[in-house]
């Protein structure tokens, strides 16, 4: 934690909380201290106990993700409300958990938006990498009913999905870019030169083009 402390930077910090994060560690010097350190499982749940978010981000790069329990992961995930210990560990810890699609299931229905944000990221995972069993018409019915009044970070997760089922699904990509321009989420998205907007009809044709296949009109 001291050493944590000695690697405050205000001008990371001003960066940081600019997206809600609140510490001021620039990522880099953090990444270089976690490799260091290798796998400790011990000091990373000791580091997590400190509720300081730079010492929750050191945790999630030692620890040993298929260690948790599923308990455990969900107590540890309604504690992230900072989204970049949020994003973490979802990525770094519950994707390479063995309890993944049952805290997936559970999630996606919480009453928490940012729970449920949770479980949509592994549902888009799913979507991108393992789709048997997953109802993607039915994912589809619920982003229509439900994406355009979502609140932030479930709506972002939620529009992640709809475009990687277009990107992924040739047979379901009509319907979503006809959710997508219908609803009009993220139509007005800043997007740096270079980048791809988040606006999923975009995003998906986009993807599309790079594959080489035939992008939809719309």
């Amino acid at each position: 934690m001291t050493e944590l402390a000695a690697l405050e930077d205000p001008r990371a910090r001003a960066a940081n909380e600019r997206h809600g994060d609140d510490h001021g560690v620039n990522l880099g010097k953090l990444r270089a201290v976690a490799k260091r350190l290798k796998t400790q499982q011990d000091l990373a749940r000791g580091l997590w106990e400190t509720d300081d978010t730079a010492a929750r981000l050191l945790a999630l790069l030692i620890c040993r993700p298929r260690a948790f329990e599923r308990d455990e992961l969900d107590g540890m995930l309604r504690q992230a409300r900072a989204p970049k210990v949020h994003d973490w560990l979802v990525n770094y810890v519950v994707k390479k958990n063995p309890h993944a699609e049952e805290v997936r299931v559970t999630w996606t229905a919480d009453p928490d938006p940012v729970v449920a944000s949770a479980g949509w990221a592994l549902t888009t995972e799913r979507v991108a990498k393992r789709p048997e069993g997953l109802d993607l018409p039915g994912l589809l019915d619920v982003i229509e009913a439900e994406l355009k009044d979502a609140p932030d970070r479930l709506q972002w997760a939620m529009n992640h999905c709809l475009a990687q089922i277009g990107i992924e699904h040739a047979e379901h990509r009509a319907r979503a870019l006809a959710i997508g321009e219908r609803l009009e989420v993220l139509k007005d998205y800043p997007t740096p030169r270079g980048c791809t907007s988040p606006f999923a009809p975009a995003w998906i044709n986009e993807m599309v083009r790079r594959r080489g296949e035939q992008p939809e009109q719309t």
